[in-house]
């Protein structure tokens, strides 16, 4: 099945009582109410830590930041003001796993390598802007805890020299396509970008990291081959914050995970069968050999005299030479299906 992460990202505000409630919201269950079954949920949230030493330029840091979507007067006080410390994610590490989630980081700096004194991560994530950052990727490797490329500001260039460091260490990688535009727009996506994947690099999964507006995408994403999706999450789309407003609130996340596990449901098997399900159906709707006019006891039946009428319990016509020719044993009515035990 998918592998589902919802990407939490710095959508918690700086805020621990946010960041438990949408590990909450992504622990729900997920029912699809047309046949009251209860599907898979989504199985990872995932977080970013930055190291603020290693973000930007000392001026950039410093420069004014007057966005609507702004936690502080300069870009340094609005990074540091959504920043949670290495015992804030280990704690939000030990909620998701009460919750019965993977939990994945994104580490932006080798100085966020201190949480792993605290917690293992199921995977770590290196965010499309740091598919580059090769010191880094050889920090992430070293740790032989199983990778996530996204590789939405990269070439295949950048892919494979991103992972020829990485594979001096392990071969624990997964590739997400993916597009750095908020929002994507769609023209822009090229989902055909999986499949070209999941050919010229067999060895590791590959999958899907979503910044389009809504669900279709991501469960498009999935038809098309994706073995992993990322898409980001949120408590309310109108709250601050710059990712809030392209992330799916909560009836938003059940729509996909309802989708995405529906779809999965769907792909059946590399045949063409009759589906069981489809039986009574089938009796019911199909058509059978019937009476065109009265056949009294005794006549001879011939092709002119039959035509087809549902249900579909009786001879099909295919079977029509077992038919045509044969004595009627008792008198058919006008159209009524013609059965076995009627002629000889």
């Amino acid at each position: 099945m998918t592998y589902v992460i919802g990407e939490i990202g710095q959508n918690h505000n700086g805020s621990m009582d946010v960041a438990r409630q949408l590990i909450d919201v992504a622990a729900r269950p997920v029912i699809d109410d047309l046949f009251n079954r209860e599907l898979k949920k989504m199985d990872a949230v995932k977080l970013t830590k930055r190291d603020l030493k290693e973000e930007l330029s000392g001026s950039a840091m410093r420069q004014p930041y007057t966005s609507e979507h702004s936690f502080g007067n300069t870009y340094g006080e609005h990074r540091a003001a959504l920043e949670l410390d290495d015992v804030q994610h280990y704690e939000l590490y030990q909620y998701a796993k009460s919750k019965g989630l993977d939990f994945i980081e994104t580490f932006c700096a080798i100085g966020c390598l201190s949480l792993l004194d605290k917690c293992q991560p199921d995977f770590l994530k290196v965010a499309s802007r740091d598919l580059t950052n090769l010191p880094l990727l050889e920090a992430l490797a070293q740790t032989e805890i199983p990778i996530i490329l996204s590789t939405g500001m990269a070439g295949k260039e950048e892919l494979d020299q991103a992972l020829e460091v990485i594979n001096k260490f392990h071969e624990k990688i997964s590739i997400l396509h993916c597009l750095s535009q908020y929002p994507s727009e769609y023209q822009n996506i090229n989902l055909n970008t999986i499949p070209y994947l999941k050919e010229n690099y067999p060895e590791y999964k590959i999958g899907y990291s979503d910044h389009s507006i809504g669900i279709m995408v991501p469960v498009a994403a999935v038809a098309m081959g994706a073995e992993i999706v990322e898409k980001h999450i949120t408590l309310d789309r109108s709250m601050k914050g710059s990712d809030q407003a392209g992330s799916l609130a909560p009836d938003g996340i059940h729509r996909m995970m309802r989708d995405i596990r529906n779809l999965e449901m769907s792909f059946g098997k590399h045949e063409m069968y009759v589906e069981n399900s489809i039986k009574s159906t089938r009796t019911k709707l199909e058509r059978s050999i019937a009476s065109k006019r009265p056949i009294r006891k005794g006549e001879k039946i011939e092709k002119s005299d039959l035509h087809l009428l549902s249900p579909g319990d009786g001879f099909k016509w295919i079977d029509k030479d077992q038919v045509i020719g044969k004595v009627a044993l008792d008198d058919i009515e006008k159209d009524e299906i013609i059965y076995k035990d009627q002629i000889q």
